[in-house]
């Protein structure tokens, strides 16, 4: 017994030096945040810390009363006396071209300082490493990581829509996947409502995941549907490609249940993942806080449309049955005021009010658009099974969004989650921080970043509680979130003051650089 004491004393001891010897900060820094209230990003309580920023990376985090002990030289001080200082935020789901104007800003005026591309089936290019290079050849806002997108790949195999992928075409999928991912990509994705993931079968969504599972990777998926009627069926699908090619992760992406109303049914979406879990499958997903969701207004049309090759005869010869399946989809889902345009010339206006407008019936309006004729938010999920499904612990924060697309969640969503956490609206700040940082970097194995600790990239954000706000609206969707006073992305502020600074410290980011 007395042994063991001593042992633990010994032990106790070297950790005390170890602490101490942390403590400390460096003799010069890029930049020291002195006075603000540490969020790391672990889920861990807040603290009093000072960082310092030496080379790109966090050289140290002490409490604030030993600053007055060191003689640092730092090459800027930042007094963030009042504020939180933060891990920089990683959105596992966006759209955009970092390449392109606009640029990311949106998404750093928000503190995300990572952006995953490539999501619902659409790779950002058919040749990722190129595409990659080009990324680092431009720079960035943010850092950019790549899904390969399972569409894409379908297409660059040449798989004609209409019908699953043969055997021969399963193989070439599978190999175009397995290329991908070691040219950095980290993971795959899918978009099973959308043509052409819709055409997929249970053997091809194997074949494909099967060199995932043998890295170890994601599979995210937007799920074949996320109606309430058909999502437990949907979400098994995905678990079921999983397991098929054992390592896969399963990611459901934009977790929602169009047209629920109740609690209990997110209750028992979770339990269906959880059950899962059970099972030794690693089951991941993200929401944005907003019950509109934004897509093609395909999605409205059966099939047999979507998929003619002259719409305006197949349209013509099945008039009425078209109408309709309109009338009872739209009706379906909240009625024509909800559903708001967002491309062309209607966008802004619902389609209630283009009807209205042109003094036809609002399925009418849609047959004359077609299903490739824009997109439109679609105002069918309910707020409290969209709150229950962000609070388990397994889910995090993602926008679905991009610099352009008419939805606010591209300029809103971390800002939104930060607000409703700082007014004490079911999540804690530190909860919150985590589900933006955390655990979307340690889905994603980012081991360098998603937290506050020495040694890790400074991708890190200093903003001010009393003044985040999201300040985009379905009519105003491009208004940017204020109250970041100091956003690094790789050590270099890209918003400084809340302004951005132009700089593109960003780069792409390959998941061959952590094996």
């Amino acid at each position: 017994m007395f042994d063991d004491f001593k042992r633990l004393a010994c032990l106790l001891a070297v950790l005390a030096l170890a602490a101490c010897s942390s403590l400390h900060l460096p003799e010069r820094c890029d930049l020291l945040i002195v006075g603000g209230k540490v969020v790391d990003g672990t889920g861990a309580p807040a603290r009093r810390a000072d960082v310092a920023v030496v080379d790109g990376r966090i050289a140290a985090l002490v409490p604030p009363h030993y600053r007055a002990a060191t003689r640092t030289k730092a090459a800027r001080v930042f007094d963030a006396t009042g504020m939180v200082v933060a891990p920089g935020f990683v959105d596992v789901h966006a759209h955009g071209d970092p390449r392109r104007a606009p640029g990311f800003d949106n998404f750093a005026a928000m503190g995300v300082t990572t952006v995953c591309l490539g999501l619902d089936g659409s790779s950002p290019a058919d040749d990722l490493d190129a595409w990659l290079s080009s990324v680092d050849a431009r720079g960035a806002v943010t850092n950019i990581a790549a899904f390969v997108g399972h569409g894409t790949v379908r297409r660059l195999a040449e798989v004609p829509d209409g019908r699953p992928a043969d055997a021969t075409e399963r193989e070439r999928m599978a190999k175009l996947v397995g290329e991908a991912l070691d040219a950095g990509a980290f993971g795959l994705s899918t978009g099973l409502e959308y043509t052409p993931g819709r055409f997929a079968d249970a053997e091809e969504l194997a074949a494909i995941a099967r060199p995932v599972g043998a890295r170890g990777l994601l599979v995210a998926s937007h799920v074949r549907s996320e109606d309430d009627d058909q999502i437990e069926a949907s979400v098994e699908e995905l678990l079921d490609q999983c397991r098929a090619a054992p390592g896969a992760r399963a990611h459901l992406s934009h977790a929602k249940i169009v047209h629920a109303h109740d609690e209990a049914r997110a209750e028992a979406l979770l339990a269906q993942l959880d059950a899962a879990r059970a099972t030794g499958l690693q089951v991941t997903a993200d929401v944005y806080p907003y019950t509109a969701s934004y897509t093609g207004l395909s999605i409205l049309f059966p099939d047999w449309a979507r998929d003619a090759e002259d719409y305006e005869a197949a349209a013509a010869d099945r008039h009425e049955e078209l109408a309709e399946h309109l009338r009872n989809r739209v009706l379906s889902r909240n009625g024509p005021d909800a559903t708001l345009f967002g491309t062309g010339e209607l966008a802004g206006r619902t389609l209630a009010e283009v009807a209205d407008e042109r003094g036809v019936a609002f399925e009418e309006v849609l047959i004359e658009l077609g299903p490739r004729g824009g997109s439109a938010a679609y105002f069918v999920m309910d707020d409290a099974v969209m709150r229950r499904l962000l609070r388990d612990e397994h889910v995090m924060v993602a926008s679905d969004g991009s610099p352009t697309m008419r939805h606010p969640r591209g300029h809103g969503s971390f800002a939104r989650v930060l607000r409703r956490a700082l007014d004490d609206d079911g999540l804690t700040l530190e909860t919150a921080i985590h589900k933006m940082s955390g655990l979307p970097a340690a889905t994603l194995d980012l081991d360098d970043r998603g937290t506050l600790e020495t040694g890790h990239v400074a991708d890190l954000l200093v903003f001010d509680p009393n003044a985040i706000e999201d300040r985009a609206t379905f009519t105003d969707p491009y208004l940017k979130a204020r109250g970041m006073q100091l956003v690094l992305v790789n050590g270099t502020a890209v918003l400084d003051g809340g302004e951005p600074t132009g700089e593109r410290p960003g780069r792409a980011l390959r998941r061959t650089d952590r094996d």
